[in-house]
């Protein structure tokens, strides 16, 4: 069953020294790698992902550059399935009506929209409350993960 990865996962993948660190991120990819389960991406991963790496430091970015940047999601298209950009926008438009969403939550639900027009039931995250509201997501937490 294929799993949505998170972009807070694949963000620690380049921090090692962040709370929730590179190897705890790296040890839930290799849990999953280890049980034939696809490993998916979103465009929006993607577009989450260069916010945070290109933003300088002051502003709590990572301060790559443009270059280091391209790099970095090549790799990311490398290694992970990026599922196509389908339409999302009635799915997404359900789920934050029906389930109250407001605010920054709007793009988790555009994740979760996501996973149910390409049917990911699983997503890796370590934010596992923000996907707590929508029925029918397995929420897997890289820090419980073995």
């Amino acid at each position: 069953m294929a799993v949505l990865v998170d972009t807070n996962v694949l963000l620690r993948l380049l921090q090692p020294h962040h709370p929730h660190a590179s190897s705890m991120a790296q040890n839930a990819l290799d849990v999953l790698r280890g049980r034939s389960e696809p490993l998916t991406i979103t465009f929006q991963n993607l577009v989450e992902f260069w916010v945070v790496i290109t933003r300088p430091l002051a502003d709590n970015g990572l301060g790559f550059t443009i270059e280091k940047a391209v790099e970095e999601v090549g790799a990311l298209k490398r290694f992970f399935v990026l599922l196509p950009e389908l339409p999302l926008q009635g799915e997404w438009e359900r789920l934050v009506a029906i389930y109250r969403v407001s605010g920054k939550n709007a793009h988790d639900a555009r994740l979760a929209a996501a996973m149910a027009v390409h049917s990911v039931n699983s997503i890796l995250t370590f934010n596992t409350e923000d996907f707590a509201r929508y029925p029918g997501i397995s929420v897997l937490d890289p820090r419980t993960l073995s």
